[in-house]
């Protein structure tokens, strides 16, 4: 358990050691391409911030190549940093090439901020346990509405629904039809359907 808990406080002091020194890096970076003051702190938090997101995203299992493109994007923008405030570059003398790509370094962090943390994974597919045809008859559907009480029709109804009726058999030799019965007394189907079954 010790042996464990040294290696774990090595690797977290040297993890601290390392994020430090990248810290004040892209400070000193920042600061000599213009931007003074708070805003030259701010450069090496939105990189470290932008790095924990895709780090986040790539342990996440979930679209792992936006989290390895925007991890190679910020560990560029923080080596870049280091290698550059190594000696390599006169920061009294910042390039313009170099103060641009500082300029836009908070839109980049900003995108791939927002994209790492709002972008939706996709959905699992959900499987559906299929049940197996019984071998016995089938079942009668269930009715998809309830059966209403067949509507109450006067006889007198009933008595000029039977004289149309038979005024349609005399001219055209056949019984009359629903649709041509609900038409001719101007009712609903349902109060048709049951002045048919009484004739």
């Amino acid at each position: 358990m010790r042996a464990h808990l040294a290696r774990v406080d090595a690797v977290l002091v040297q993890a601290v050691i390392a994020a430090a020194l990248s810290f004040a890096h892209l400070h000193d970076l920042a600061s000599a391409a213009g931007q003074d003051g708070w805003k030259a702190w701010a450069y090496p938090v939105s990189v470290d911030l932008l790095l924990v997101a895709a780090w986040r995203r790539l342990r996440s299992g979930a679209s792992k190549a936006a989290g390895w493109c925007w991890f190679v994007v910020a560990l560029v923008a923080s080596l870049g940093a280091n290698v550059a405030t190594a000696g390599l570059l006169d920061l009294d003398d910042v390039p313009a090439w170099l103060r641009i790509l500082v300029a836009g370094w908070p839109a980049v962090a900003f995108l791939g901020g927002t994209l790492l943390a709002h972008t939706a994974p996709a959905a699992e597919p959900v499987l559906v346990a299929v049940e197996p045809e019984s071998a016995g008859p089938p079942a009668d559907p269930e009715p998809l509405e309830p059966k209403l009480p067949a509507p109450h029709v006067p006889a007198a109804l009933v008595t000029h629904a039977r004289k149309l009726a038979d005024e349609h058999h005399a001219r055209t030799g056949s019984p009359i039809d629903h649709e041509t019965l609900r038409a001719r007394l101007n009712v609903p189907a349902p109060l048709a359907d049951a002045i048919a079954a009484r004739l």
